[in-house]
């Protein structure tokens, strides 16, 4: 799904964010901070959900739900909060 923001920042590549997990309630929760973020720094990404276990173990993986930024690992094992995405997201626009 891609996440339209405000373009406040012209010219910054597109972001592509994944959320690693089965589709748990986790995830989704997760998938909805990430979105957030984006909007909140009016930046524009596209947040894909990765459900496939081959695709998941890509990234060494050993807990779920996990958060890839731009095939960066970032998070994983837990939801982070708000303030962690909005601040990997801001780093990933650099």
């Amino acid at each position: 799904m891609k996440v339209p923001g405000a373009r406040l920042n012209q010219g910054a590549p597109m972001l592509t964010i994944k959320v690693l997990g089965p589709g748990c309630a986790n995830c989704a929760r997760v998938a909805e901070v990430a979105e957030q973020a984006v909007r909140t720094l009016g930046a524009e990404a596209e947040v894909q959900k990765v459900t496939d276990i081959h695709e998941i173990t890509k990234y060494r993986l050993l807990a779920t739900p996990g958060l890839v930024i731009n095939e960066k690992l970032v998070c994983a094992g837990r939801i982070p909060t708000a303030a962690e995405v909005t601040t990997w997201v801001a780093n990933a626009l650099v």
